[in-house]
């Protein structure tokens, strides 16, 4: 299949620029500020107690945790438990109809109709690229470029953060964080997600505020 000049640029553009990470938070908290308690960090999950990809996504929270003042429990006992639950969806088709080039093909040297509004697709969805271009024939099209026709799948991830006390199990923080993107890849997506969760921490109870997270620096 041949590709014009224009649409491999495009496609070239569109596969190497990083997207920033946009998540919405939900935070319900009743924490007075940090006095050094302990907390320990466990997964709503139980299958997922022990697991190494657990443990990786507990270790950030820990960090996030210590640097508002609170300590990890060394093996006694914990004044906090925090309890973390983490998911992606199957995912959404999504399909963006675009405009094509009006007019007929004017040979090599110019096209009959002028430039019809090459608008690109609309990309609304952040994370890593996850699509399929739709293909237009021209001679489908009696001659001219009809419409750009675009795929590409969009994927809901959660990350829940729960801080109980331990010694009555009252919740003192309770927080949502959502995100649509165009990869379900939990390695990629829930280290975004606990920035955007402690982005601002503990935060207004009852507040409902969209974090975004640049992309990172490529070296």
């Amino acid at each position: 299949m041949k590709m014009f000049p224009f649409a491999a640029a495009a496609l070239l553009a569109l596969g190497g620029c990083a997207q920033p990470f946009a998540a919405k938070v939900s935070r319900f908290q009743q924490l007075a500020p940090s006095t050094g308690q302990t907390f320990v960090v466990q997964p709503v999950d139980p299958n997922q107690r022990g697991g190494l990809e657990f443990s990786q996504y507990a270790s950030l929270v820990s960090g996030k945790l210590a640097q508002q003042g609170y300590r990890p429990a060394q093996g006694g006992p914990a004044d906090l438990v925090v309890k973390l639950a983490y998911d992606v969806d199957h995912g959404r088709e999504r399909t963006v109809t675009t405009p094509g080039f009006g007019g007929g093909y004017g040979g090599y040297g110019g096209w009959g109709g002028g430039y019809g509004g090459w608008g690109g697709p609309r990309w609304g969805y952040y994370g890593r690229s996850r699509f399929a271009f739709g293909f237009n024939d021209p001679f489908m099209w009696g001659g001219g470029f009809g419409p750009d026709v675009s795929s590409y799948t969009v994927y809901t991830s959660e990350l829940m953060v729960t801080i109980e006390r331990a010694d009555t199990g009252a919740h003192v923080f309770e927080g949502t964080a959502k995100a649509q993107s165009r990869t379900d890849d939990l390695p990629y997506l829930v280290p975004r997600l606990v920035e955007a969760m402690f982005t601002g921490f503990p935060g207004n109870s009852g507040e409902t505020v969209k974090i975004t997270i640049a992309p990172e620096k490529k070296g």
